[in-house]
């Protein structure tokens, strides 16, 4: 893993690199406002992504880098993103660059994809009953698969809104927000469920994703 500074309108942003070493694609993850990229969802995804091929890019935004909340608002978040992404995609191997991201950061993803050029779209636990939107989430137009904790919060699978063909989505039964469950074995079953999903859909992607970029 090696680090990355970004410049962007809003502040600096940090990236975390887990390079693959036979590279096919490019996976950006965005964190939530209660954690940042140390999230064990994002780190788990980082860890084991790299061995199938899957550079990981865990992209710290400038609000939790500055402790400036005043930069923590959509417009802000967006903005960091883009510029974030710009860099990431200027600078990865080729190959098809998928934006994902957890709860805040899922949102971030829902909004910004498909301008930003993004292969497919990644949301994990999408806060769907509180800040998040259902009609956000449903507007997406492509390729998408949705992780939810089948005991979150913040919404489970059952509470999504009805959503279009192109989205796969998946819930982890005895997970909450953050994929965790009362023991550490069910939250490390919780954390592989996750893995393995993302896993399976991605060499779905990939495999129609022609790897261009």
């Amino acid at each position: 893993m090696h680090e990355e500074w970004v410049e962007t309108p809003v502040g600096r942003a940090r990236v975390d690199w887990f390079p693959a070493a036979h590279h096919r694609a490019t996976l950006v993850l965005g964190h939530g406002t209660a954690t940042g990229v140390e999230a064990a969802d994002l780190q788990a995804l980082a860890h084991a992504l790299p061995a199938r091929g899957v550079t990981v890019a865990l992209v710290t935004q400038p609000y939790r880098i500055e402790h400036n909340p005043s930069v923590a608002d959509p417009a802000s978040l967006d903005r960091a993103w883009a510029a974030v992404w710009a860099r990431i995609t200027a600078v990865t191997s080729p190959g098809p660059v998928i934006a994902g991201g957890r709860s805040a950061g899922s949102q971030v993803v829902c909004r910004t994809a498909k301008e930003l050029g993004a292969a497919a779209a990644l949301v994990l636990a999408y806060p769907v009953r509180g800040p998040g939107s259902p009609g956000e989430l449903a507007s997406v137009t492509l390729p998408t698969l949705v992780v939810q904790g089948g005991r979150d919060p913040f919404g489970t699978a059952a509470e999504l809104p009805a959503l279009p063909g192109h989205m796969t989505v998946v819930e982890i039964p005895r997970a909450d927000h953050m994929f965790l469950a009362s023991s550490d074995s069910a939250s490390r079953g919780n954390l592989e469920a996750v893995v393995t999903s993302v896993a399976v859909w991605l060499d779905a992607v990939l495999g129609t994703a022609g790897g261009q970029r």
